[in-house]
């Protein structure tokens, strides 16, 4: 028996990951999409990594995307509803062991019930600004990355004080 052979049988974990591209890629965010490749890739294999945008994306966002390791999916409709069949459909990939979302959006709960249901394990990508708490709750595995927040637009900045 060799020394690797302890190791036989054993697959590394396959994910399939979703990123809710409007939602997240915002400049008010300023998330770091390769640090979320980063933490997934501890649990396992990144198989899919698939970026919604929607018909409005430059062509700059998604060779950005492209250059990140993300197939861009363009959509002329909503991106949720593309973004949720194609997430269901890796529900009953038998190669899938993970199904991993990057939103804020509570429309993607009965995905991960759904894969719940057919055995698979949720990971949810959230950022700790205004991120659903029942989303949150709704995944077998957080992952907390830090955004910057909410940055105040220019009508919005206080002015100094004058004495």
């Amino acid at each position: 028996m060799g020394v690797f052979d302890i190791f036989k049988g054993k697959k590394e974990p396959q994910i399939a990951l979703f990123v809710d591209g409007p939602n997240i890629i915002r400049k008010r965010i300023n998330l770091n999409l390769m640090e979320a490749r980063k933490k997934l890739g501890e649990i396992g294999n990144i198989r899919i990594a698939r970026i919604y945008l929607d018909q409005f994306a430059s062509d700059k966002l998604i060779e950005a995307m492209v250059n990140n390791g993300f197939e861009p999916k363009i959509t002329t409709g909503d991106v949720d509803v593309t973004m949720a069949v194609e997430a269901t459909e890796q529900i009953i990939n038998p190669e899938i062991d993970y199904i991993a979302l990057m939103t804020r959006d509570t429309d993607f709960i009965p995905v991960l019930t759904k894969a719940k249901q057919y055995g698979k394990k949720t990971i949810i990508i959230a950022i700790d600004t205004g991120m659903s708490v029942a989303l949150k709750n709704s995944g077998d595995k957080i992952i907390m990355l830090k955004g910057r927040g909410d940055v105040p637009r220019p009508s919005q900045k206080r002015s100094p004080r004058k004495n």
